[in-house]
């Protein structure tokens, strides 16, 4: 039996796709042209378990019917990964909801037509975003959970960017939630939502790291390209986690019947600008004297006094420690810097 991975070039899908193939899973995944799919099976070695279908655009509801036509008695397993995420676009509806809300209405659809008896699992990839009310975010009395929503409505998500993504985020994990509760007695599978907040780490590529990365990742890169007479923004405070937690998760919520039923809040800290720059400036004597140096320990890192994420019910599932910011960073920076031959 196999896993099916839709979006499979995304940052998070090609380390899930890793951790699959190191467990010996077979793993079909969806990209949107052959030669994306050339691409990634040539730095997958040609592995014999893995093998790609053509999804051209995921805001087409039918976009699924195909492969799960040809495969949909061999998928026992059903990771959904494909979904937008960037905040800078012009036409908020078309960019970025109807894509996120259209690629798991499709793929959900297509299995109830074409697999609702063969597959098992199915886990979403939903967001941090989903889960919490972002007003409220630098109120200290307020607290958000695996059992926490964003309030945002289809009308509040066409504001801004901003609003589009977490608008997208929400409304897309909401309807995946009622089409189980309305369709249990027609399919057979149950249903996880991994909901990770910004994802830092490596490429797992080398070949992966270019002028402009994935957006959590771009994060980092943009402070690295900073001088050292920039003034340190620290206005924007993100939660993180890295991307290696972030497919472990996606693998234990397909293979414990724990997580059945569950929404898997990803966040290991709190972070900002200063937080990063703490860590280069103290790991990287090729950058040190080139960024700036801030206020160092200022940052969000043990500074946060706004809202509380408790996903201690999460890590109890889970049952393994999420990496520390610190060592995220080091990896991710290591990995540009031996791209750009500045290590």
């Amino acid at each position: 039996m196999s896993v099916f991975i839709s979006g499979a070039t995304g940052f998070i899908a090609q380390h899930i796709i890793s951790q699959l193939l190191e467990q010996n899973f077979k793993v079909i995944g969806s990209v949107r042209s052959q030669s994306k799919a050339d691409k990634l099976l040539g730095q997958f070695n040609g592995n014999k378990n893995l093998s790609f279908e053509i999804v051209e655009d995921i805001s087409d509801l039918t976009a699924f019917n195909e492969v799960f036509a040809k495969h949909g008695k061999e998928i026992k397993y059903v990771l959904h990964t494909s979904s937008p995420f960037f905040t800078d676009c012009d036409d908020y509806e078309k960019d970025l909801l109807v894509p996120a809300l259209n690629g798991t209405k499709g793929i959900l659809h297509s299995i109830l037509k074409y697999a609702a008896d063969t597959v098992e699992r199915v886990v979403i990839t939903s967001s941090v975003a989903a889960m919490f009310d972002f007003t409220k975010d630098l109120d200290p009395s307020y607290s958000y959970n695996e059992n926490t929503w964003n309030p945002d409505s289809y009308e509040d998500a066409l504001i801004d960017g901003g609003h589009a993504y977490n608008g997208s985020k929400k409304l897309a994990e909401k309807y995946a939630w009622d089409f189980v509760e309305e369709h249990r007695n027609e399919i057979k599978f149950k249903l996880t939502t991994v909901n990770p907040s910004y994802v830092f780490g490596p490429q797992r590529f080398d070949e992966n790291v270019s002028s402009k990365l994935n957006t959590s990742c771009e994060l980092i890169h943009k402070l690295m390209l900073s001088s050292a007479d920039d003034k340190v923004d620290n206005s924007f405070v993100g939660s993180f986690i890295d991307v290696r937690d972030v497919a472990k998760a996606h693998l234990l919520a397909f293979q414990r019947p724990t997580l059945i039923g569950k929404r898997l809040l990803l966040i290991s800290s709190r972070f900002n600008a200063q937080d990063i720059l703490d860590v280069m400036n103290e790991d990287f004597p090729s950058l040190k004297g080139r960024i700036p140096v801030g206020k160092p320990q200022s940052g969000a890192l043990h500074n946060w006094k706004g809202s509380f994420a408790d996903n201690s019910k999460t890590k109890e599932l889970l049952g393994f420690e999420f990496m520390p910011l610190k060592k995220s960073i080091d990896d991710t920076v290591t990995q540009i810097l031996k791209h750009e031959h500045n290590l």
